[in-house]
């Protein structure tokens, strides 16, 4: 038995010399981070549309990227094909996901542009023009009549849009507004 603990113990003192040399020296993983390259990361957008891009759109340029990038999944129209309906929608009853849309669930229509931003189309992300970003906001927002057809969504305009919802959830940085 005692055989055994001879080399555990062994084996025990040299991690602990060698990890004590290890954070003397300090964790160096990796290498740091050019700004630049954090810029191109932090695209967030915040409610009042703070960190929104130059750029614009308009719900008739928004149609033909729609049925270009968006129809095979979301439907003509945006009524809901293979992924969810992006327009209509009545009253939320349960916690489906099925129940929600842009028109009754969104509180922002700020959101609404970083999602698109962020994750459309869901084959390839991030790869939407900001124009592209800004027509395919104003294009959904005026399917769900929540613009007119030819209101122009830009940084100024956008976060003006008043959205039905958007008493329904509990605000996590008030100050920002």
């Amino acid at each position: 038995m005692y055989t055994h603990k001879l080399p555990r113990s062994a084996v025990a003192l040299a991690f602990v010399l060698g990890s004590s040399a290890a954070v003397g020296e300090g964790i160096y993983l990796g290498q740091p981070i050019d700004p630049a390259e954090i810029a191109a990361w932090d695209i967030s957008i915040l409610p009042d549309g703070t960190g929104l891009p130059p750029g614009g759109g308009t719900a008739f340029q928004g149609a033909r990227i729609y049925a270009q990038k968006c129809v095979a999944c979301h439907g003509e129209n945006g009524k809901g094909g293979i992924s969810a309906a992006l327009v209509g929608g009545g009253p939320i009853t349960g916690i489906s996901g099925a129940q929600k849309t842009i028109a009754n669930f969104w509180p922002y229509a700020t959101t609404v542009f970083d999602f698109i931003r962020r994750a459309m189309p869901w084959q390839q992300p991030r790869t939407l023009t900001n124009d592209e970003v800004y027509a395919l906001t104003a294009y959904i927002l005026a399917q769900n009549k929540l613009i007119r057809e030819n209101d122009s969504m830009n940084a100024e305009t956008l976060p003006k849009v008043r959205m039905p919802n958007r008493d329904g959830f509990i605000i996590r940085f008030p100050e920002k507004l």
